[in-house]
C-alpha cells in the first residue's frame, strides 16, 4: 500500500508544538522509563528482530496511546515506510509514504519532536485509517551526530493527551532506538560482506577447477594432433590465448555478483581481433553467454580464424570474415563467411582443428555445416540458446 505523491496541504494549521512543550509534564516515571531502555537494550542482544515491535508497544504504553509506529526513511526512494505498527492503525502497516507528504517528514526537518491536531485535514491519504487522529506526537528516530532513520509516532486519545513530559520520554527512547537499529544495520551489512566473500571464494573455486579440467583436456588433445613439439607449442599457446581472452570476459564478472555473462559479440571481436586488423564485420543482436559456454566458443572460434589465418581470407591482405547472426526463442543461428581471400578447395581430411570444432559443437547440442566455395568458405552454425547459458 502507498500514500500518494500528491502535496500535502498548507500544514502550519495542523501543528501544535509549540503547546505541546507549553504543557506541564505529569509526575515521570524514570524507574519504568530506565527499565523500557533495559528491555529494548536486551532484546537488542538477543533477539534484534524484536526491536521494533517493542519500541512501538513500549510507546504506546508510556504515553498511554491509542495506536503508534515507527516510519523508516528509504534513502534510494525517498519515502518512508510505515513498520512495527500496533494499536487502531495497524491495518497501515507496511504503507509507503512520501517524505514531502508525510509527518514523519515534517518531524525530520524541525529535528525535533512535533505535535500535530488532526494531521489528515493536511495529510488526505490518512483518512484511509479510519477513525480520525486528534493528537499525533512525533519524535526523531536519530542517534546524536548521526542522520536520522525515520520517526517514532504515537496517537493520542483525544485532545490535550500528549505533555512536554511524553515528548521528553519519547525522544529518549527514540535516540536509544536509532543507537540500537544502527548497530543492527551494521551486523547485517557485515554478514551481508562475509556471505559475499564466502560465494566469491566458492565461484574461483569453481572456475579454476573448470578451467584446469579444459585446460588438461585441451593439452592431451592437442598433443595427439602435433607433428613435433614446436607444433605442440604453436597450437597450444593459441589456445590458451584464446582461452585467456574468454576467462578475462568470465573474470569481469567476480566483481559484482551474481554474474549476467559475456557478451557473445565480443568474444567473437577478441579472437578474430589479432589477425583481422579491423577488417572483419560481427553483427548480430546482444546475447549473453554462461562461464562455459564462453571457453568452449572461444577455442571453437579461434580455430576458425586461426585456419582462415593460415590458409583462407585472413590470410590475405585484403581478406576478411563476416559472422552474423540472429536468434530466435530456441535457436541461435550464424553464419561465418570469408572472402577476399586466395582460392580454395575442400580438405582432403578432417585435421585436428576441424576435429575440436566438431566436438565443440556437439558439446553444447549444436551443429555446423561447411560451403568450402573457392572464393571462400562458409560456414553455418546452429545452437540451442539454452546452451549459451552454462
Amino acid at each position: 500500500m502507498s500514500a500518494p505523491d500528491a502535496p500535502p496541504k498548507p500544514i502550519a494549521p495542523v501543528i501544535a508544538t509549540d503547546e505541546l512543550l507549553r504543557r506541564p509534564p505529569a509526575n515521570p516515571d524514570y524507574l519504568r522509563e530506565k527499565l523500557a531502555i533495559q528491555d529494548l537494550a536486551h532484546r537488542m542482544a538477543d533477539r534484534p528482530g524484536e526491536v521494533v515491535p517493542r519500541l512501538v508497544a513500549l510507546a504506546m504504553e508510556i504515553c498511554d496511546g491509542a495506536s503508534a509506529g515507527v516510519s523508516v526513511l528509504d534513502s534510494d526512494t525517498n519515502r518512508f515506510r510505515w513498520l512495527g505498527v500496533q494499536g487502531e492503525l495497524a491495518a497501515m502497516k507496511g504503507v509507503t509514504v512520501p517524505r514531502d507528504n508525510s509527518p514523519a517528514g515534517i518531524c525530520l526537518d524541525i529535528g525535533g519532536p512535533v505535535l500535530l491536531t488532526y494531521p489528515e485535514r493536511t495529510f488526505g491519504w490518512m483518512q484511509g485509517g479510519g477513525s480520525p487522529i486528534p493528537e499525533l506526537l512525533l519524535v526523531p528516530l536519530q542517534a546524536k551526530d548521526a542522520a536520522p532513520l525515520g520517526a517514532l509516532w504515537v496517537v493520542g486519545k483525544g485532545g490535550g493527551h500528549f505533555d512536554s513530559g511524553h515528548a521528553r520520554s519519547m525522544g529518549e527512547l527514540a535516540a536509544f532506538a536509532a543507537i540500537a537499529l544502527r548497530m543492527i544495520q551494521a551486523e547485517e551489512r557485515l554478514n551481508d560482506a562475509l556471505k559475499f566473500q564466502e560465494t566469491l571464494a566458492t565461484e574461483m573455486s569453481h572456475r579454476v577447477k573448470n578451467l584446469f579440467a579444459l585446460i588438461e583436456n585441451m593439452m592431451r588433445l592437442s598433443a595427439r594432433g602435433a607433428v613435433n613439439k614446436e607444433d605442440l607449442v604453436t597450437k597450444f599457446s593459441g589456445r590458451l590465448h584464446a582461452l585467456a581472452d574468454a576467462s578475462a570476459l568470465v573474470r569481469r564478472g567476480l566483481d559484482h555478483l551474481p554474474w549476467d555473462g559475456a557478451d557473445f559479440a565480443e568474444i567473437i571481436t577478441r579472437i578474430l581481433r589479432p589477425h583481422d586488423e579491423g577488417r572483419s564485420v560481427v553483427r548480430g543482436p546482444a546475447l549473453s553467454v554462461g562461464e562455459r559456454a564462453t571457453n568452449s566458443l572461444a577455442l571453437l572460434f579461434h580455430e576458425l580464424t586461426t585456419n582462415a589465418a593460415k590458409y583462407g581470407a585472413l590470410s590475405a591482405d585484403q581478406g576478411a570474415v563476416e559472422i552474423k547472426w540472429d536468434a530466435d526463442q530456441k535457436d541461435l543461428h550464424l553464419q561465418w563467411r570469408e572472402a577476399g581471400g586466395p582460392v580454395i578447395a575442400p580438405p582432403d581430411k578432417q585435421g585436428y582443428g576441424t576435429r575440436l570444432v566438431n566436438v565443440t559443437m556437439q558439446q553444447l547440442g549444436g551443429r555446423i555445416d561447411y560451403d568450402w566455395r573457392p572464393e571462400g568458405l562458409i560456414a553455418r552454425m546452429q545452437l540451442p540458446i539454452s546452451s549459451l547459458n552454462s
